[in-house]
């Protein structure tokens, strides 16, 4: 489909205005970054503690948030995880001095506090794992174990019981994993393993909280530290390769003005996102440098172009020749960047929180690649071949 046939938009005619609101927004992002400090970064980088929890019933994310700050002493992260049906909340914590382990048992204590306080100490079938179950039924031995087998001796009896009661601990573990949450104790009559004593047992000596953690992580300071240097390396070696890949494709300046737009794009579009509030995070990184291949994917069809038309018009005016090669390019930009951007737009509203800043990033970076193809990378091939013209 060609949507611009015959076009001739003097697009060059306009690329000092083009730089001039380049370098603004450059110089804005810059500023939102290093003068603002605006820029959001998450655990990955940063260093903290995420868990993901799941409620037998919703509670207001305002009341999570504030047991959450009391406990890490900073501006912890909340926010729903998944579908409303699911009643998950992701909770982001940075990391605090002297807690370099992580704050879980900090913040699921007060949690406790919070929304299991009728438990009264009991056992939290919906918080210990297999093992402590498996400890505690192995000391009540429900079952009876302890008197079969009494030929053997009480060091192999007491084997044989730990085994079996650990495969009733993991079988309950694992029945609790499948919905992420027990919240009722007819949910156990599904688990071959327990027994009518198991359960009177569980019924009377556990109880059903009413939460439970899905998933913790943790990043200490030198983790943080090597994945935010690790994430710069990615995107800085990416450019270089684009730019010797483009060197030796085509010629330096073509390099030179990809560079360019690239650092361009990725500057903007992080400045965007940091204005925007979203976390930075490895998901983040992945974003930009797919950013990164895209900005220079739509560079490199209008270069061939103008590579196509240089070989068909040698000696001819190289601002012409890049008006020309923009012109007959132009329909496929916006076409591919059209589809493009309306797949990630739907990404971004109906994708949920936990890919938005991803969407995101993708969006800026569609909007701004497509503009540096035509205002960015193009004036900076025309402005180097004036100062360093190609020797013939």
């Amino acid at each position: 489909m060609d949507i611009f046939r015959d076009s001739n938009f003097n697009f060059m005619g306009w690329a000092k205005v083009g730089l001039v609101i380049s370098v603004i927004a450059f110089v804005a992002s810059i500023v939102a970054l290093f003068g603002l400090g605006k820029l959001n970064i998450g655990i990955d980088f940063a260093g903290g503690t995420e868990l993901v929890l799941r409620f037998d019933e919703l509670p207001s994310l305002e009341d999570v948030r504030s047991l959450a700050a009391e406990v890490s002493g900073g501006e912890p992260l909340v926010q729903r995880f998944g579908a409303e049906e699911d009643r998950e909340i992701l909770v982001k914590t940075p990391l605090v001095e002297g807690s370099e382990e992580g704050l879980r048992e900090r913040l699921t204590a007060r949690l406790d506090e919070r929304f299991n306080s009728d438990l009264a100490g009991r056992f939290d079938l919906n918080q210990r794992g297999s093992a402590a179950l498996a400890s505690l039924l192995l000391e009540a031995d429900p079952d009876g174990r302890g008197a079969l087998d009494e030929e053997i001796s009480d060091e192999e009896r007491r084997v044989a019981m730990a085994a079996y009661y650990e495969q009733v601990a993991e079988a309950v573990v694992a029945e609790r994993q499948r919905d992420g949450l027990l919240e009722s104790w007819s949910e156990l009559d599904a688990v071959e393993e327990v027994t009518p004593a198991v359960r009177q047992l569980l019924e009377s000596e556990t109880a059903l909280g009413s939460y439970a953690v899905l998933r913790t992580d943790n990043v200490g300071p030198q983790i943080g530290a090597e994945l935010r240097a690790k994430g710069l390396a990615a995107v800085f070696f990416s450019m270089i390769g684009m730019l010797v890949y483009i060197w030796f494709r085509f010629e330096l300046r073509f390099g030179i003005g990809a560079l360019a737009a690239t650092v361009h794009d990725v500057a903007i579009a992080l400045g965007a996102y940091a204005l925007a509030g979203y976390e930075f995070n490895l998901t983040t990184v992945a974003a930009f440098l797919t950013v990164v291949g895209y900005s220079v994917n739509d560079t490199v069809v209008v270069f061939d172009r103008v590579r196509e038309n240089l070989q068909q018009s040698r000696g001819g005016d190289l601002k012409e020749l890049m008006n020309r090669s923009l012109n007959q390019t132009l329909s496929r930009t916006i076409l591919t960047s059209g589809t493009t951007l309306l797949t990630v737009t739907a990404l971004f509203v109906l994708g949920g929180e936990v890919i938005r800043g991803f969407s995101y990033v993708l969006m800026v970076g569609i909007i701004v690649g497509t503009y540096s193809s035509i205002f960015v990378a193009a004036p900076i091939v025309l402005i180097w071949d004036r100062y360093f013209p190609r020797k013939v």
